[in-house]
């Protein structure tokens, strides 16, 4: 149960802080239509997923739930993501690396472009 606490607890302070640094970094870099503040989030999140997992894969303990669940699950699932590849990568397991990057991208777009057309119509 404390687990789900500090996922829930890191998962709000994750959306916050992925909502305010978005929209700043959407305001100063603002660059064409090119959606500066996700990325930044997207890449940020990337690289703060890999200091955490690399330092809880020596020392194991209930933050983790807190700070790579919550915390970077609510910042951006795309980390999580990045993880799942990097991972699959590092076991030689490429095909399914490929298979799943490539099928995540598509079918995630087709289903919001679905999940899109049900609303809008």
């Amino acid at each position: 149960m404390r687990n789900l606490v500090y996922i829930f607890l890191g998962g709000g302070f994750g959306s916050v802080m992925r909502f305010l640094i978005s929209n700043y970094t959407q305001k100063l870099w603002n660059i064409n239509a090119f959606p500066m503040g996700t990325f930044v989030v997207n890449i940020t999140g990337c690289f703060l997923i890999g200091i955490l997992s690399a330092y809880f894969l020596k020392v194991d303990n209930s933050l983790k739930y807190l700070l790579i669940t919550g915390v970077c699950g609510g910042y951006t699932t795309f980390s999580t993501f990045s993880l799942e590849n990097f991972s699959l990568w590092q076991n030689g397991n490429y095909f399914i690396l490929i298979l799943y990057a490539l099928l995540s991208l598509i079918v995630g777009l087709l289903m919001v472009f679905i999940g899109f057309q049900l609303v809008k119509n």
